[in-house]
């Protein structure tokens, strides 16, 4: 019952007071990405949601426009700023997401919203992730974020969907806000978030 009338419900509230709540802290941030790395401020991208159905995720900009001699962008680890390297580490680039949630293309709980490039590469089971909306954290962020392998992080995707109760949502919320403040998971070693996935098990570095 929670899953079907009242986790949206609890969604779209809670987003729209913690947008309000947070907006001051938002204007900062905006303010700041934009002296910092420069425009456009909210970086976009389109993300597979609920049933594959792609909508444009919102984050603060992290990384620079930096090319090399021949115009070709540098890594993400050569473009990624001490100061973007702290909106990610503290989860303050995600703050934009909450209007995905009001919108209804995320959730605040649920497995993160992945590359559209993904979708070709999951097995039948891996595609059961999306038989719910995206979440701005789920089981996988307080299990381990992006230091965990890729079979484990769609071994605890898997596992959420399939039992969704108000209670874990809320345990999965208090120890996200607890991940948050230790910093923990951020990236593998190597690599600004974590490697590619490439299917099958196996994975490609950026």
């Amino acid at each position: 019952m929670y899953r079907k009338y009242f986790k949206r419900i609890l969604d779209f509230i809670l987003s729209l007071i913690a947008l309000i709540i947070l907006m001051p802290v938002m204007i900062i941030i905006y303010i700041l990405v934009r002296i910092k790395l420069g425009k456009p401020v909210i970086f976009k991208q389109e993300r597979p949601g609920k049933d594959e159905k792609i909508f444009t995720l919102y984050k603060f900009r992290t990384m620079t426009d930096e090319k090399d001699e021949n115009g070709i962008l540098l890594s993400d680890e050569e473009r990624l700023t001490k100061f973007g390297k702290f909106l990610r580490s503290t989860s303050l680039d995600e703050l934009p997401e909450l209007i995905n949630i009001i919108k209804g293309d995320m959730a605040i709980v649920g497995p993160r919203p992945l590359l559209v490039e993904y979708l070709k590469l999951y097995n039948e089971e891996q595609r059961h992730r999306h038989d719910v909306r995206p979440g701005l954290t789920g089981l996988a962020q307080i299990d381990g974020r992006n230091s965990i392998s890729w079979e484990k992080k769609f071994e605890d995707d898997l596992e959420y969907t399939k039992k969704i109760t108000f209670f874990k949502d809320a345990k999965i919320i208090v120890k996200t806000i607890g991940k948050v403040f230790i910093r923990e998971g951020i990236s593998q070693a190597g690599n600004a978030t974590m490697d590619y996935f490439k299917g099958n098990g196996e994975k490609i570095k950026n």
